[in-house]
């Protein structure tokens, strides 16, 4: 595996990040890589009759879950905190992506694939691509991952796989348990169930004796297209 330095999975909402990055993020930082895990929006409640003080505490708690999710894969936290119904315009987050991404010194990301069916998650795949082309275009020469996502897969297709000892594989699952959405309390999406099927099914694509999972290699960035 080649070696970085700084390294960030970056989705639209908290979960998103974990579940792209965490089996490469969890294994770079094994290996000495300082990696976060950054959040673009904020969660919310989804519960249409919760109260201000209902939405502010499952807020504070979602942040908690954020870290110590990260925590769980030898990694950090970030979020941008932005709430989904006021985004910065898109020419506004990529100038704060590059000027964060600069600063870190990051040398590898992993985001959102484009063919989604959620705004946000397209959002943060447009703003990031195009941030790291302009990094790309002066020299700076981020590798930029599409992690498989189950909201996104129109069009992934998988070209690095990442296999995951038993071991790994636990630490993943056992740190995505933080998450109070991944155990079904927030929503009826069977994420252990698709994410660990998934690991099967790019083990026998690969060929590798372990589960493995799936990233699309971003092979336009050098280009203006």
């Amino acid at each position: 595996m080649k070696k970085y330095k700084r390294v960030l999975s970056i989705g639209g909402h908290s979960l998103d990040a974990e579940l792209m990055g965490g089996p490469l993020l969890l294994k770079l930082a094994k290996n000495g890589a300082q990696c976060t895990f950054v959040h673009v929006t904020q969660g919310r409640l989804e519960e249409p009759n919760a109260s201000e003080e209902e939405k502010t505490e499952y807020l504070q708690r979602l942040r908690e879950q954020n870290i110590l999710t990260a925590k769980g894969m030898g990694s950090d936290s970030y979020s941008f905190d932005f709430m989904s119904s006021n985004m910065p315009s898109e020419v506004e987050f990529v100038g704060r992506l590059v000027n964060y991404f600069e600063e870190e010194k990051v040398d590898c990301i992993v985001t959102h694939a484009s063919g989604t069916m959620h705004a946000r998650h397209y959002f943060t795949y447009s703003t990031v691509t195009t941030a790291v082309k302009l990094l790309r275009s002066k020299g700076n020469h981020i590798d930029l991952l599409y992690g498989e996502n189950c909201e996104d897969l129109v069009g992934f297709v998988p070209q690095l796989y990442v296999p995951l000892d038993k071991t790994e594989e636990e630490q993943w699952f056992s740190s995505l348990r933080n998450y109070e959405i991944f155990n079904g309390k927030v929503n009826s999406v069977p994420y252990f169930d698709y994410y660990s099927t998934m690991l099967k099914v790019r083990q026998i694509e690969s060929g590798c004796r372990s589960g493995c999972k799936a990233y699309m290699y971003a092979s336009l960035v050098d280009y203006d297209i």
